[in-house]
């Protein structure tokens, strides 16, 4: 694809350029309609020019124009564009052209992109961030966001999906905002108000399918998909088969699409392990060459534990800045709650499991998982902690249970507190799901709104799903499970903001903005080098992560309990005079007060789940 004639359509100082790629077709017309009505206005002859694209210019054409694509003359065989740039009438209406380059941006001209040694992502779905559930919303509570210490936002698939509302994951238009968002210009606004304020925008982008509602690509080729590669949603897309050239171009200069017009930051992709290629490239290594080459950042989720996809090129790898290290979650929720459904079987939560996931990124390095007795993951000491994203929630740990129940209402509040202060307080990348820094009271549920039919398969999906789950052995619990199709189960997923100021909600943020902080500022948790920290074990039950800035000559010990139930002391070792700086037991943050650490013989105590953080100058401790 040459960049002077992407496909999609275009204003021209000549009108409106279209260009689409259907090798298989042997005419194709673009359909013109009245905006008022719907019915068409004209249409107009695409010619063929060569690789199976047909290119025409409509000498009248305008911003705001609604069309569609009319393949081998059939009345019947009218389809939106691919490379759509908005939807205004849902996923099976017309697209329509925008106008490129008129936004006024504001902030652009201050705002450096945040290292990625500093990053702290927030998580959030647009349609349930706020109340209106809009782009222009969103930016109300970007001051907040900063006010806690995150440096990022991380936005849920925009991909334009069937229906009112959707996770975005059933996305179809991969180069059109959601329209129950806002317009293409709104989004630019909410990126360009999260720059002012400092803030880095990632998108969530899904190259490994499109939904099943409203994915029109097969129409215009066959060529789109490769069968010789199967993942869970059908034939995988064509990245190495017959035509896969404008296959290839079509996802690849997706993110150049969304950083050059919206000004995005970074990716996080969505599934690379059901990304199927065997080109002698990998898509992904092209992927992440056009981001960086804009001075991007992007990060995978996959879960392989394969440390060859933030591997440099020149060493054989992808070339990705990083990925979603699941392990940490899972083993951190067994500790917690003692859940081993499904994947949580693959994980003891002991302080040993945490303490080796935090020193070697992943818990699973080769080793057989519990459950499969199958080997899983590969080495990954030699990558930097910023390679590895941690969280404790994010949409699917939360979305995926049957009642979309956050962690806070699994565990109790000293062991989610620890569990938060160790998540915001480690060198890794953290990432926070929208709410959770003031366990907010609200579920995040499973929601869609597709037609009447696969709506059905849908509830009835979701229904069988948890079938073999012990606490729905009978049909009355089943029926409990919240409909995904019903408007309630969207709206009680929107946060409440309001609530942030009462009780518990207000001091839990407090602790996550303090160890937000303290990771920011003191000079020995700032150090983002593997061998700047080391982690080992005190007894059966303790974490010690202990970390030294040797310019500052400061030293941190962060000690970490999960489980509490310690009856004898633990000595720490003889070390300097030591200040305690931080626990998560203390009762700014809802706490007892009371700490495990016992400053005058110098052990720790845990009678109880705790996180503190110890500083002194001088000889790291025995410990």
């Amino acid at each position: 694809m040459k960049k002077s004639t992407p496909p999609g359509a275009f204003l021209t100082d000549k009108g409106v350029r279209y260009r689409v790629w259907a090798p298989e077709k042997k005419r194709v017309d673009v359909v013109l309609y009245h905006a008022a009505s719907g019915d068409i206005r004209r249409t107009q002859l695409l010619e063929p020019v060569g690789g199976g694209f047909f290119e025409g210019t409509d000498e009248s054409g305008v911003a705001g124009d609604l069309y569609k694509y009319r393949l081998d003359s059939h009345p019947d065989q009218t389809f939106p564009d691919p490379l759509s740039r908005f939807q205004p009438k849902g996923v099976h209406g017309p697209s329509q052209v925008v106008a490129q380059g008129t936004y006024q941006w504001r902030q652009e001209a201050n705002y450096r992109r945040v290292a990625l040694d500093d990053l702290v992502i927030y998580e959030l779905h647009v349609g349930t961030f706020t109340q209106e559930g809009t782009f222009l919303s969103a930016i109300q509570q970007l001051d907040s966001l900063v006010d806690l210490g995150v440096t990022a936002i991380e936005l849920m698939p925009l991909a334009d999906f069937p229906g009112r509302w959707n996770w975005g994951y059933d996305g179809v238009y991969l180069y059109a905002p959601a329209r129950a968002y806002g317009r293409p210009d709104d989004l630019r606004a909410l990126v360009d108000a999260a720059h002012g304020r400092g803030l880095a925008v990632i998108l969530d982008a899904v190259y490994n399918h499109l939904g099943p509602d409203g994915n029109y690509l097969g129409a215009y080729t066959k060529d789109y998909f490769n069968p010789a590669h199967k993942t869970p949603w059908g034939d995988a897309l064509n990245f190495d088969g017959h035509h896969n050239g404008p296959v290839r171009d079509y996802f690849l200069s997706n993110p150049v699409y969304w950083m050059e017009e919206f000004h995005l930051d970074g990716f996080r992709l969505d599934a690379t392990h059901a990304i199927m290629d065997d080109s002698p490239r990998h898509i992904l290594a092209e992927i992440a060459g056009a981001i960086h080459a804009r001075g991007g950042f992007v990060y995978a989720e996959d879960e392989r534990n394969a440390a060859s996809l933030a591997t440099p090129e020149a060493e054989g790898g992808c070339g990705l800045d990083g990925m979603w290290a699941d392990d940490f979650h899972h083993s951190v929720r067994v500790a917690l709650t003692g859940e081993r459904d499904s994947y949580l079987g693959n994980f003891r939560g002991s302080a040993e499991e945490i303490a080796e996931t935090l020193s070697n990124g992943w818990y699973y390095r080769g080793q057989r998982t519990l459950q499969s007795g199958k080997p899983r993951g590969t080495p990954g000491r030699q990558l930097p902690p910023r390679a590895f994203c941690y969280c404790i929630s994010n949409h699917d740990q939360v979305g995926n249970r049957a009642f979309g129940e956050r962690l806070n209402v699994l565990c109790g509040p000293d062991a989610y507190r620890a569990a938060s202060a160790l998540l915001c307080l480690s060198p890794h990348v953290p990432l926070i799901f929208q709410g959770q820094e003031w366990m907010a009271s609200t579920p995040f549920l499973y929601f869609t709104d597709h037609n009447e039919e696969l709506g059905r398969l849908v509830t009835e999906g979701r229904r069988k799903e948890f079938a073999g789950f012990a606490a729905f052995a009978d049909e009355e619990s089943v029926a409990r499970i919240p409909d995904p199709q019903a408007e309630k189960t969207f709206c009680s997923s929107k946060l409440v903001w309001d609530e942030i100021p009462e009780g518990m909600h207000h001091v839990t943020r407090d602790l996550y903005k303090e160890a937000l902080r303290l990771r920011r500022t003191e000079p020995a948790l700032g150090p983002r080098l593997r061998d700047a920290w080391q982690v080992k074990t005190l007894g059966e039950r303790i974490v010690a992560l202990s970390c030294a800035d040797h310019d500052s000559g400061e030293n941190c010990l962060v000690m970490l309990n999960l489980r509490g139930g310690d009856v004898h002391p633990t000595p720490i070792g003889a070390v300097p005079p030591v200040e305690l700086i931080f626990s998560s037991n203390e009762k700014r943050f809802g706490g007892n007060g009371y700490s495990a650490y016992n400053a005058a013989d110098r052990t720790l105590c845990f009678d109880r789940a705790e996180l503190l953080v110890l500083r002194w100058r001088g000889t790291p401790p025995a410990a």
